[in-house]
C-alpha cells in the first residue's frame, strides 16, 4: 500500500486560501527513515559514505568561489564530457539537478493527461509521483516471486494510451537486474512510439558494469524510443550535489530541453560531476569497496536464515514482510538507520563496514525475538 497525503477538498470559490489541485491529495508520500533520534549510521538512503575525492573536492572549493555567477544554461560542460566519455552526440545528452529532475523533465514533455506510465512495482517510489503530477495515470505491476521485473505482464500492460515504460535496473529497493537478453526482448515488445526509460542509477554497482552500460548505448541506435537515464548521486558520491543525466536519440533529447528550465545545474554540482567523471581511480575504488560489502553483508544475512535476492546496487534487500516495522525498530536500537516498506521488507544500504555490522547485529537480535 501507499501512503497518500491527506488534503482536505473543497468546493471552488468557497475557501479564503488558496487551494492545491485535486491531484496534490493523490500523491504518494515519499518515504523516510523512521526514528526520532539521529542514528550513529545512516544504511536507509544508498548514499556513499565516502566522502568525494581530492580532486573532486578541488573542483568543488574553485567553482563555490565564483557561485556568484550562473552556471552554463544546460550543463555544457557536463553535456560535452559525458559526449566524449560514452561516444554519442552531445545533442543526445540532457544533464539536470539529478535524474529525478531529468525523469521529471522526460515525463512532462511525453506524459500528461489521458495517458498512463507502467513501471514496475515495488520500485522507485518517486515514479508514481512523477507520472500523477503530469496528470497521467501511473501503471503498477508487481514484481515476481524473485523480486524481477516482470516483462510478459509490463508489455500487456501497454494499451494505446501508453507513453512510457520504465524499467528500473538495478531496481531499487529489491537490486535485481535486467539481463542483457531480457532488456533486448522487451524492447522489441514495446511499440516504437512508446518511450522506454532504462533507469540505470546504480549501474556501476553491477558486476559486468562496462559491459551493460555498452550493451545499454548500443542499443539506442536500433530502438529510438529508448532512453538511458543515469546519476552522480550513488557511485560518484554527489547526492548533496545532485547531478544526473539522461542519453536518448536527439528528437526525445531535444523534447526535454525544451520543458526543461534554464540553469537547471548549478554551477558547484557541474564542475564536480566533470571531475568525477574523470576520476575513475576514485570510482573504481568505491564501486571495489560496495561490492565487498555487499558479498559479505549477503553472506552473512543467508548465514542467519534470511532468504534475499541478488543484488547490483549498492543495497541489499531483506524481503521480511510484516515484520519491515519490527525490523527497522531493531536497526534504530543499534543506532543505524534504514528503509523499510511497511508489509514488505527493509533495504540496507551498503558501505560503512560499522553501519554494516550493527545492521546484522540487529538482524541478528530481530531473528532471535
Amino acid at each position: 500500500m501507499t501512503t497518500v497525503q491527506t488534503i482536505p477538498e473543497t468546493v471552488p470559490g468557497t475557501s479564503p486560501v488558496p487551494r492545491p489541485r485535486q491531484l496534490v491529495s493523490t500523491l504518494p508520500v515519499y518515504s523516510k527513515a523512521g526514528g526520532t533520534v539521529p542514528p550513529r549510521w545512516r544504511a536507509s538512503s544508498n548514499e556513499s559514505f565516502l566522502p568525494p575525492s581530492p580532486p573532486v573536492l578541488a573542483a568543488i572549493d574553485a567553482a563555490a568561489r565564483h557561485c556568484q555567477q550562473y552556471p552554463t544554461l544546460q550543463g555544457d560542460p557536463l553535456v560535452a564530457a559525458l559526449s566524449r566519455g560514452l561516444g554519442v552526440a552531445e545533442d543526445q545528452v540532457v544533464a539536470g539537478a539529478g535524474s529525478l529532475a531529468v525523469l521529471q523533465q522526460l515525463l512532462t514533455a511525453f506524459a500528461g493527461p489521458g495517458k498512463n506510465v507502467v513501471f514496475a512495482w515495488r520500485s522507485y517510489e518517486a515514479y508514481p509521483i512523477l507520472v500523477r503530477l503530469t496528470g497521467a495515470r501511473d501503471i503498477q505491476v508487481p514484481l515476481t516471486a524473485a523480486h524481477t521485473h516482470d516483462l510478459p505482464a509490463m508489455a500487456s500492460a501497454v494499451t494505446a494510451d501508453t507513453a512510457a515504460v520504465i524499467l528500473c535496473s538495478p531496481n531499487n529497493p529489491t537490486g535485481t537486474v535486467l539481463a542483457a537478453a531480457a532488456l533486448e526482448d522487451i524492447l522489441v515488445r514495446i511499440p516504437s512510439h512508446v518511450l522506454v526509460v532504462l533507469d540505470q542509477a546504480y549501474l556501476e554497482f553491477t558486476d559486468d558494469a562496462g559491459a551493460s552500460s555498452q550493451h545499454s548505448l548500443a542499443l539506442l541506435a536500433a530502438h529510438p524510443n529508448l532512453v538511458l537515464l543515469r546519476t552522480f548521486s550513488k557511485a560518484y558520491g554527489l547526492a548533496g550535489l545532485r547531478a544526473g543525466y539522461l542519453v536518448a536519440g536527439e528528437d526525445i533529447a531535444a523534447a526535454v530541453r525544451a520543458v526543461s528550465p534554464p540553469f537547471g545545474l548549478n554551477k558547484v554540482a557541474e564542475a564536480a560531476a566533470v571531475a568525477a567523471l574523470a576520476d575513475t581511480k576514485a570510482l573504481d575504488a568505491t564501486v571495489s569497496t560496495v561490492r565487498e560489502g555487499r558479498a559479505a553483508l549477503h553472506a552473512a544475512f543467508t548465514a542467519c536464515g534470511l532468504h534475499l535476492p541478488d543484488s547490483g546496487g549498492n543495497f541489499l534487500w531483506l524481503p521480511v514482510g510484516d515484520g519491515a516495522a519490527s525490523l527497522e525498530a531493531a536497526c534504530l536500537a543499534e543506532s543505524v538507520s534504514v528503509r523499510s516498506f511497511a508489509g514488505e521488507g527493509v533495504r540496507v544500504t551498503v558501505g560503512s563496514r560499522d553501519a554494516e555490522a550493527a545492521v546484522l547485529r540487529a538482524v541478528e537480535a530481530w531473528l532471535a525475538d
